[in-house]
């Protein structure tokens, strides 16, 4: 018999002072049975980043682990255009160079302790396709996800390369920055 995913519920309150974005947004996010929590905790923290771009409320988790040629986050507009494709992990060169004729941009959002191994095998390749590569720190990843319940408030401000979440009792700070930016 299959494992089913884990369901989450978030409220989150999202400040990006980045780009003058304010809102709140409701998640249900389901925590596929081979998915770590730091995984599906980065996938949350990263909607919230993309979040500004989301203007008629399309962006969305796709079925992620269990769906190979999808991202993990993507955003499609109401003509089926897909404007965002979004990885997290460290996905192979030949899946972005894919994503990268498929999606007006791209991003990839490495997070854990096997991150800077796998970009120095892979950026040479990388740098000849414009996609953004960014990096957590996998430390501040792992408290993130101590903050995991199944229904969940949280305030998650946005400045510079930094998120601040704060939960009812913790707060933790997360931060990134980029490997690789697309000048387009």
């Amino acid at each position: 018999m299959a494992l089913k995913p884990t369901i989450y519920k978030f409220k989150l309150s999202v400040s990006d002072l980045n780009h003058d974005y304010f809102d709140s947004l409701n998640l249900t996010v389901a925590l596929h049975p081979s998915e770590t929590k730091e995984r599906m905790m980065v996938r949350v923290l990263v909607f919230c980043l993309h979040a500004y771009q989301d203007h008629e409320n399309l962006m969305a988790f796709t079925k992620g682990l269990s769906a190979i040629d999808e991202p993990d986050i993507w955003l499609r507009g109401l003509d089926d255009q897909l404007y965002l494709w979004v990885d997290v992990g460290e996905p192979s060169f030949e899946r972005i160079k894919k994503s990268c004729r498929l999606a007006k941009q791209t991003y990839v959002y490495s997070f854990n302790s096997k991150s800077s191994a796998w970009w120095k095998q892979s950026q040479a390749q990388f740098s000849t396709l414009p996609v953004n590569v960014l990096s957590f720190d996998w430390q501040e990843v792992q408290a993130l996800s101590c903050l995991l319940a199944r229904t969940m408030d949280l305030s998650v401000t946005l400045s510079g390369e930094s998120a601040f979440v704060a939960g009812q009792h913790e707060q933790v700070e997360v931060n990134w920055k980029a490997l690789q930016l697309d000048e387009n």
